[in-house]
């Protein structure tokens, strides 16, 4: 995505409000996250060992920030892309019980990053994961959660309003189910992301299901990990994939904005069958994988909710750069600041 600068941008708020206002968003969602969850707030690492298996793989193919440690011997440390397998392994240690769970403050560095609009070296989300019962793994249930999510974005973006009466609510009432497969059936001349935006500017907030699993054109709607989020569910094939991705339509820039990315977690038959259409079965043997298989890690639904976007997107910023401190090409500061738009 390239640098977006929308016709007649003006700030909604200046830079020392709109900090008073990230605080407000922040400290409100994610008591509202907790309550509809069932989760408690628990401390989180910055980075991992390597080769334990615990690190999110996003897609499979990114690298993250490595160092060494001197005190332990030069083993490798990662920062963490996303907390997404060390939130289960949680779950487990802490005994937590079916229909709750936790949430964190997930921080990484993600040197890959395209630096545009919307993406930053600097990721911050809301890491939750909760338990479920085998029963649970249903599309049933990752619907319940996306709807409770979604209501707590609902009620936050009205605190916004209510706080600041000029910033009026853009999220529609309720949120629209659709499967990546039955979109690329409909619009198969489009790419994934232009099926994104047709459908998330005509119902204003989506829930895109199915993400990772290859579709009838022989390509997936998008890249997801083998042993995270149970993408080729093994017991209902009309389901056709437990995951997938929140999006809403951003009229500052004329987009479809992710907020967040979410699913119920593999079980150690679908980790087994997505590891081998993912070519990848060696992983069976790290700490994560071998625990999961040997069935001593709970069941569970999880996922991540950007802050610094849900920020972007609630207080009607053109950049994400506006509600986050990160580093930012010179020409695209300039750029920005010539137009109005004034980063961190």
């Amino acid at each position: 995505m390239a640098l977006i600068i929308p016709k007649h941008y003006q700030q909604r708020l200046l830079p020392e409000t709109t900090e008073v206002a990230i605080k407000t968003i922040k400290d409100s969602f994610q008591k509202k996250l907790s309550a509809a969850l069932h989760l408690r707030r628990v401390t989180a690492p910055l980075f991992v060992l390597a080769g334990t298996g615990v690190n999110d793989d996003l897609n499979g193919t990114e690298h993250p920030v490595a160092f060494t440690i001197d005190a332990m011997g030069g083993k490798r440390a990662e920062v963490v892309h996303s907390l997404a397998k060390w939130k289960r392994i949680k779950l487990g240690a802490y005994g937590i019980a079916p229909g709750y769970g936790i949430y964190t403050d997930m921080n990484a560095i993600r040197t890959f990053e395209d630096l545009d609009n919307m993406h930053s070296l600097y990721v911050d989300q809301w890491d939750w994961e909760k338990v479920i019962r085998e029963s649970e793994r249903n599309l049933d249930t990752l619907k319940d959660t996306v709807r409770n999510i979604y209501r707590a974005i609902k009620e936050t973006e009205q605190e916004v309003y209510e706080q600041f009466p000029h910033i009026t609510p853009r999220l529609p009432k309720e949120i629209t189910f659709v499967h990546s497969e039955d979109m690329q059936k409909q619009m198969p001349e489009l790419t994934p992301q232009e099926r994104e935006k047709e459908y998330a500017k005509k119902y204003g907030a989506i829930f895109v299901i199915g993400i990772g699993a290859t579709l009838a054109d022989g390509k997936p709607h998008d890249g997801r990990a083998p042993d995270y989020d149970d993408w080729v569910t093994e017991t209902d094939a009309q389901h056709r994939g437990l995951n997938g991705d929140i999006i809403v339509w951003d009229d500052v820039l004329d987009i479809p904005f992710e907020l967040s990315s979410m699913g119920i977690r593999v079980s150690p038959e679908s980790l087994r069958r997505q590891l081998e259409i993912c070519g990848c079965t060696e992983r069976k043997n790290l700490t994560f994988h071998k625990a999961l298989l040997d069935g001593k890690l709970p069941f569970s639904i999880g996922g991540g909710i950007g802050q610094s976007r849900l920020c972007m997107y609630l207080l009607q910023k053109a950049h994400i750069g506006e509600v986050q401190a990160s580093i930012w090409p010179e020409q695209q500061v300039e750029i920005c600041k010539q137009h109005g738009i004034l980063l961190m």
